[in-house]
């Protein structure tokens, strides 16, 4: 399959406790390949806890070297949705345009999308984005930029400037 090493972490308090499956895995499985030609290589289920999630994101990016990195989950309001805070100290440089986006199609869904507080951003040169725990949320976000993951990989690891299909606009 393709090129990228792709790392998923499921921030849930009870996948990570093994009280439920994890009904979101399957969904990016079969995204990643739609999209990416790649399947997940790294996963892990990790508790809504600031500084095991930290730990585990730092973990996959700087020694597993993945260069997509999606952490679904912890994206709402509730006390213990830490995703977005960890991933602001994990990365160095957001990427707003994406999670405007995942936010823009999930509105088309659902009023609720814009509660979602998801980021995305890099580190190094590789790409972190949040999902929201939601299996549809994920279906519909992933979606919503699935067309641009390629081409952002492309141009943050310098191997090439991929699609210049920019309709002329000169971005």
């Amino acid at each position: 399959m393709g090129k990228w090493k792709v790392g998923v972490i499921s921030a849930s308090d009870s996948i990570a406790r093994g009280d439920r499956a994890d009904d979101r895995i399957p969904i990016i499985r079969n995204l990643t390949r739609d999209w990416l030609d790649v399947d997940v290589a790294v996963y892990r289920a990790v508790t809504d806890d600031m500084e095991d999630l930290q730990e585990h994101m730092i973990e996959l990016v700087d020694r597993e070297k993945c260069d997509l990195l999606i952490v679904t989950g912890g994206t709402g309001l509730s006390p213990r949705d830490v995703t977005p805070e960890v991933t602001e100290w994990v990365i160095d440089r957001p990427v707003p345009g994406l999670a405007e986006e995942m936010r823009r199609a999930g509105l088309q869904q659902s009023r609720r999308a814009m509660l979602t507080r998801a980021v995305a951003g890099t580190r190094g040169n590789s790409l972190i984005i949040n999902l929201p725990g939601n299996p549809k949320g994920v279906e519909i976000c992933f979606n919503a930029i699935g067309d641009m993951l390629a081409d952002a990989l492309h141009i943050l690891q310098g191997t090439g400037e991929a699609n210049e299909d920019w309709g002329g606009l000169g971005w």
